[in-house]
């Protein structure tokens, strides 16, 4: 057996040495340094080879890459990094990395061309001068060798333990038992497709209802296609934090906490849930824990292979034994995990850390996206920007003076757009081009200002500087899956406006990242119809689609539309009172738990305090804004399996999904609103591009999201086989042929 590893991957764990430094440099983004490695190549000789593959063997151990270019006429082999700012800023050991890279291709090249020496040049390029500074030593093919074979025999103790696990775990993979004495209904079925899928490197959409252990039915088969496939890692990708804890909690029935687990399972976290000292910058001369980080990290990353699953806490526990940052130490650890339990973000976003290893490392990975109906909203999120000019303002106040050209400009291009303005709000065809030119300029101006003053790098500079590389990095990709709209307000005499890329079809995005996985596997208990999943998030054309058969019996659920109310804004005040009645009336036949779901906390609050008011002796309690996880926690803790009373929450908000109340922790739940987003300037807009794109605007913008919070609202109720409940839809459109059309075939309506 070999092990293939790519240069970069190999000097990375070889050659980084020192401090964990993230003083600001003002890296390029990737388009950027396609575009500096473009200009470098373009300006050599004819006979130059750009991306050049190389590839070579110590050992049972295969080390490839491509090499940036070689120029055959001068036998100079380049390794060429974009930069911008400061030349001599760049660290010592970041230099060290780099001829590290250098010296193994250049070895790969002699070997390749029988070369008895080569000239290696690392090529730096300031993407913003476009100007080259350039190291070149020559080397002989004998000293290559030399320095090949050491940096190999570093990394082949390590290769040959990560083959061991390999092996191991693939053997335990194929004699992997399910863990339970027998499938649920539906969970057979699931995990056969999972397994079929994933065996002939497709993908599939599989819509599953709550309760089925839908993270077991998923996670098991793939862990048994891992061997055949030859899967590198499996990526479970989670909308919300409880999505991961059951991830973890699948992997720990799977795998029963013993030692040497053959399988290793990592948890992701936010870097602001991980840091342990959030006040200090990211370098040795600011935290302890960036203080000889790369020379700590061999012996944490020893110690932390040894233990599985590694969630937060045990990462934490681990990282601090060695004294190296945690947050980093995961970033690591991503490298040599089987399973990774991560954020959306982590795969799918601009810079997703996830997707650029799997691509730099050419991992062969099988995605599972949890709870995937939450993906259209959060990836419309990712690929969005926006700039508000009061921020501008502010910012300006503070900032030094080096900067005050800049910035008066960007402001006066930007009362320019407010001549065009018709209206408050207005969406434009197309972007600014004198405004996205004074932002670049503003953009390169702080970057060169913060790198020459790291310790500008806080406060409303930095966040504004972050927001405006964010617009800029979106404003390149400017098409019609985009609405670029611009909101004024008035402040005194002055008109200020925020400036808005929203993404409405992340599918150019998600699309290709999915195509690059082995397979996929989205599931939720809310996908469909299904034509709206496949637009929006670009699934192929291929994909498989299966609506598994239900647990639960219609005998178990009670359902009632209650259409003599209408929740439209406009009656809100009329439904006041036969909401309460009705509330009070279930509560009165069958005492116990409830939720009650409204469009707002305002309409949540008015019906909670008619009934507070009415039937003061009936026991309630109510979501409130911006909730931390304590206040969401004490809210779930009010339902006991002994406690009577009404929750009231927002639909869409933190107890819409994911939370678990079996048995008479919630027995019933009223839903008074069809959970349709806001009718704004915004949501019209989006409607009327969605009719454009796809023929159905209304049905896209409004009715889909909306029904989805509905079930998932009301999938709360019924969340074991032995439940009993009661679910009142309250709205005279949950009467419509269109509407029940899209709630789950196991419903039966009373």
């Amino acid at each position: 057996m070999s092990y293939r590893v790519a240069v970069r991957a190999l000097c990375e764990f070889t050659a980084k040495a020192g401090d964990l430094d993230l003083r600001f440099t003002p890296s390029p983004t990737a388009q950027q340094g396609i575009a500096g490695h473009r200009t470098v190549a373009s300006r050599r000789s004819a006979g130059y080879q750009a991306e050049l593959s190389l590839e070579g063997e110590f050992g049972a151990l295969t080390v490839r890459g491509r090499a940036d270019g070689y120029d055959p006429a001068a036998n100079v082999l380049e390794e060429v990094k974009t930069y911008r700012g400061d030349f001599t800023a760049i660290p010592a050991n970041h230099r060290h990395l780099h001829w590290a890279q250098a010296r193994v291709y250049g070895w790969l090249l002699c070997q390749s061309l029988q070369l008895p020496e080569v000239n290696l040049a690392l090529v730096y390029f300031d993407i913003v001068s476009e100007q080259e500074t350039r190291l070149q030593e020559t080397w002989s093919a004998a000293r290559l060798q030399a320095f090949f074979n050491q940096q190999c025999t570093l990394f082949l103790t390590w290769a040959d333990q990560e083959m061991a696990h390999r092996q191991a775990r693939d053997a335990a993979a194929r004699t992997m038992a399910f863990p339970h004495a027998q499938f649920r209904t539906g969970q057979r079925a699931l995990a056969e497709a999972v397994y079929k899928t994933a065996s002939g490197g497709r993908c599939l959409m599989a819509q599953a209802p709550t309760g089925i252990g839908k993270t077991i039915g998923t996670l098991f088969p793939l862990l048994k296609a891992m061997p055949a496939r030859q899967l590198d890692k499996l990526l479970f990708l989670t909308a919300k934090t409880p999505g991961r804890k059951l991830a973890l909690d699948a992997a720990r029935v799977l795998y029963p906490q013993a030692a040497n687990t053959p399988l290793r399972v990592l948890e992701l976290v936010a870097r602001d849930k991980a840091c342990e000292y959030p006040q200090n910058a990211c370098n040795g001369d600011s935290c302890p824990l960036a203080k000889g980080f790369y020379d700590r990290l061999p012996a944490a990353r020893l110690a932390a292979v040894a233990h599985s699953p590694l969630d937060q806490q045990t990462l934490r526990d681990v990282a601090l034994a060695h004294q190296v940052c945690p947050y980093y130490l995961s970033q690591e650890m991503a490298r040599w995990a089987d399973l990774v339990i991560a954020d959306y973000n982590y795969y799918f976003d601009f810079t997703a850390l996830l997707y650029g290893l799997a691509q730099a490392n050419q991992w062969r990975v099988a995605t599972l996206v949890d709870e995937a109906h939450n993906l259209v909203e959060r990836a419309r999120q990712m690929y969005s920007a926006s700039l508000d000019q009061q921020t501008l303002n502010s910012v300006r106040q503070d900032a030094p003076a080096a900067l005050d050209k800049v910035f008066k400009r960007l402001n006066r291009e930007w009362n320019a757009l407010h001549k065009e303005q018709v209206g408050p709000y207005q969406v434009h065809g197309q972007l600014p081009a004198k405004w996205l030119n004074a932002l670049a300029g503003c953009i390169t101006a702080i970057g060169d200002y913060l790198n020459d003053h790291p310790q500008g790098l806080a406060g409303n500079l930095q966040g504004f500087y972050f927001d405006a590389l964010q617009f800029n990095r979106v404003a390149e990709l400017f098409d019609p899956h985009f609405l670029f709209d611009v909101s004024l307000t008035e402040s005194g005499k002055k008109r200020l406006s925020q400036l808005n890329l929203r993404n409405i079809v992340p599918a150019p995005f998600i699309g290709p990242r999915l195509a690059s996985a082995q397979s996929n596997v989205l599931f939720s208990a809310t996908l469909s119809p299904r034509t709206y999943y496949t637009h929006l998030l670009g699934l192929p054309t291929d994909a498989v689609w299966i609506d598994v058969e239900s647990p639960f019996h219609a005998r178990q659920l009670a359902v009632h539309v209650v259409s003599r109310i209408s929740t439209r804004f406009v009656h809100r005040q009329a439904s006041l009172e036969p909401i309460v009645e009705l509330i009070a009336t279930q509560f009165a036949q069958r005492p116990g738990n409830y939720l009650a779901f409204f469009s707002s906390f305002d309409y949540l609050q008015q019906v909670a305090g008619l009934l507070a008011e009415r039937y003061p002796h009936l026991p309630q309690w109510a979501q409130s804004r911006r909730m931390d996880e304590a206040a969401r926690q004490g809210f779930l803790d009010q339902f006991t399996l002994t406690g009577q009373g009404i929750g009231f929450a927002v639909l869409g908000g933190a107890f819409g999904e994911g939370i678990d109340l079996p048995g008479a922790r919630l027995i019933g739940a009223f839903v008074a609103t069809l959970g349709l987003a806001q009718l704004n300037p915004v949501n019209e807009q989006i409607k009327q591009r969605m009719a454009a794109l796809f023929g159905a605007g209304y049905d896209y913008t409004y009715l889909y999201p909306g029904l989805q919070k509905v079930v998932q609202a009301a999938g709360r109720v019924i969340r074991t086989q032995d439940d009993q409940g009661t679910l009142f839809l309250i709205d005279d459109r949950f009467a419509e042929a269109k509407v029940q059309q899209l709630f789950p075939r196991w419903w039966q309506l009373g």
